[in-house]
């Protein structure tokens, strides 16, 4: 069996939920793939009800020859990260009625305020191209064979169904923080001065 690396979270990722959250979901994902986009609800869903307590990670994975928008909107994703606007982007792709041509990418720019112009040249120029072939190379290292493929803490999430390991490698994970948090914690020595008294 092929070893795979454990993904690791940089500075460079798309992050969702506070930075010193326990627990950290990773999703390599395709903006076209249905499977994404029915996952998008139910992993949102997660999220916004443990807020304090989990990271949500979003990586690129097109997969062009299955879907052939897949890239472009990988890319208007990244645009719009340049103009600190990732997440509300990402939200509109993965909505079960969105198009990604060309022209709905820039109407999904217009909706949340993007500097059009500026869009319409990263895509043009494919300025984020490179971030995607980045995120791509790292999902194969990471084994990612699929998408959505999900990570929970370092963890690849198996199964037939995207979610339906998910939610129980979530719950274990938070029932192991709330385990650890509940210890007893064992005195502290006294100090020198305290000691002496």
């Amino acid at each position: 069996m092929e070893a795979f690396t454990a993904p690791r979270i940089t500075d460079d990722d798309h992050v969702r939920g506070p930075a010193d959250a326990p627990v950290t979901i990773l999703e390599y994902g395709d903006f076209e793939c249905p499977y994404c986009r029915g996952a998008f609800r139910d992993v949102r869903l997660l999220v916004d009800q443990h807020p304090a307590e989990i990271r949500f990670v979003f990586r690129n994975f097109p997969i062009p020859e299955l879907h052939p928008h897949a890239e472009q909107a990988a890319e208007a994703a990244e645009a719009a990260a340049a103009q600190g606007s990732y997440w509300a982007m990402h939200d509109l792709l993965l909505q079960p009625y969105s198009h990604l041509d060309i022209d709905s990418l820039v109407t999904y720019a217009e909706v949340i305020g993007l500097d059009i112009p500026r869009f319409r040249r990263d895509l043009t120029d494919r300025a984020y191209a490179g971030r995607i072939t980045a995120d791509i190379e790292e999902g194969i290292r990471n084994g990612v064979n699929a998408t959505p493929k999900f990570y929970v803490d370092g963890q690849r999430v198996d199964g037939k169904v995207p979610l339906e390991n998910l939610v129980p490698m979530v719950d274990s994970a938070l029932s192991a923080v709330q385990r650890r948090s509940a210890q007893p914690r064992s005195p502290q020595p006294r100090s020198a001065t305290e000691r002496q008294r």
